[in-house]
């Protein structure tokens, strides 16, 4: 199997830590995450959007987006529940995750860090900040009182989707200590046996 990658993109990470979970080997090419000349030449055929992730599986075969990737390897495995509507819980903080937490605190974090002209986006800074603790603020009100996970009582795939952009908010800037619930839940991330961090 060949990934397009980009080291630095949490969406590239979440397949990547739940392909080192599930030991499942593959081969990584590297593509740039402000430069994307290239992306139409490269990923015309395989994934519409040009996005990085997009895996080619062992057949030809290539899937694009982090969810559907992580849905794919998944099923069958710990990481999806076997119960109903438990899985449907995990498709919902799937959904939360890509449609209020990602918009907000990962396009801040580029901006600020990756972009290199975070000035250029001054204007729509607040406003997205805000949104990205509306985010976190909605993970800590389900975490706190108790509940280790984000559904049911282990690791799924919505804790390796929110894990992602989560753990490094702290480079767009978000004081993640205002939240100590997610805190908690982000070091039991990190304990799993198998975990990779992002940099690996």
């Amino acid at each position: 199997m060949l990934l397009y990658d980009s080291p630095v993109s949490g969406n590239c990470y979440k397949a990547r830590l739940l392909l080192a979970h599930l030991g499942i080997p593959y081969e990584r090419l590297t593509m740039d995450v402000a430069d994307r000349s290239n992306r139409r030449e490269v990923l015309g055929g395989l994934n519409p959007a040009l996005r990085v992730p997009t895996l080619v599986l062992d057949d030809g075969r290539a899937l694009g987006e982090s969810g559907a990737i992580l849905w794919y390897f998944g099923e069958g495995t710990r990481f999806v529940p076997q119960e109903r509507y438990e899985r449907a819980q995990v498709l919902q903080w799937m959904f939360f995750e890509q449609y209020d937490h990602e918009p907000a605190i990962a396009v801040v974090r580029f901006w600020l860090t990756y972009s290199g002209r975070s000035e250029a986006f001054a204007d729509r800074l607040e406003e997205r900040t805000a949104a990205g603790y509306r985010a976190l603020g909605a993970m800590e009100g389900h975490l706190e009182g108790g509940r280790e996970w984000f559904v049911g009582g282990g690791m799924t795939l919505a804790d390796i989707a929110l894990y992602a952009y989560t753990h490094v908010a702290g480079e767009g800037r978000f004081e993640l200590d205002r939240f100590p619930a997610v805190q908690s839940w982000l070091g039991r991330v990190a304990a799993v046996p198998g975990h990779v961090p992002i940099d690996a």
